[in-house]
């Protein structure tokens, strides 16, 4: 059975994935995931890369009504292959998943910080200029 702190850890990690899908943090996320997934075994790691590449498939798929609760099962999906990871693992290797995994949540962590969202309706602009720095998204209605 894992500690507390591990299944926090996995829970955090498969929201940090359905989080990152279609943003530009996914990269960095996939590959960081599939690294602590595959345990250093290439044939393991493209399987992994291959499951994330379905689950944006089925995120991007998604229609608004249902977006929510096909994030939440798919987080809740690699949750489980988390979980069932550290589990299996001896406890020193499960201690090195375990940071391997929290640095993948906090790269997700870093780029939310990064992004501004600019949402402007009825608005009228003349010679205007959006300023900043890091992901910016704006939306002109």
């Amino acid at each position: 059975m894992l500690v507390e702190a591990l299944l926090a850890l996995a829970a955090a990690g498969g929201g940090a994935i359905v989080q990152a899908a279609g943003t530009d943090a996914w990269n960095g996320v996939r590959s960081g995931i599939a690294r602590v997934l595959g345990r250093g075994e290439e044939a393991r790691e493209q399987t992994e890369l291959e499951r994330l590449d379905r689950t944006r498939a089925v995120l991007d798929a998604a229609t608004e009504g249902e977006f929510e609760r096909v994030q939440a099962a798919q987080a809740a999906v690699w949750q489980n292959r988390l979980e069932m990871l550290l589990e299996a693992l001896p406890e020193v290797q499960q201690q090195q998943a375990a940071a391997e995994l929290q640095a993948v949540i906090e790269r997700v962590s870093a780029v939310d910080k990064e992004s501004v969202h600019n949402d402007f309706s009825g608005s009228t602009f003349e010679k205007s200029a959006v300023q900043g720095s890091g992901t910016q998204h704006n939306t002109f209605n």
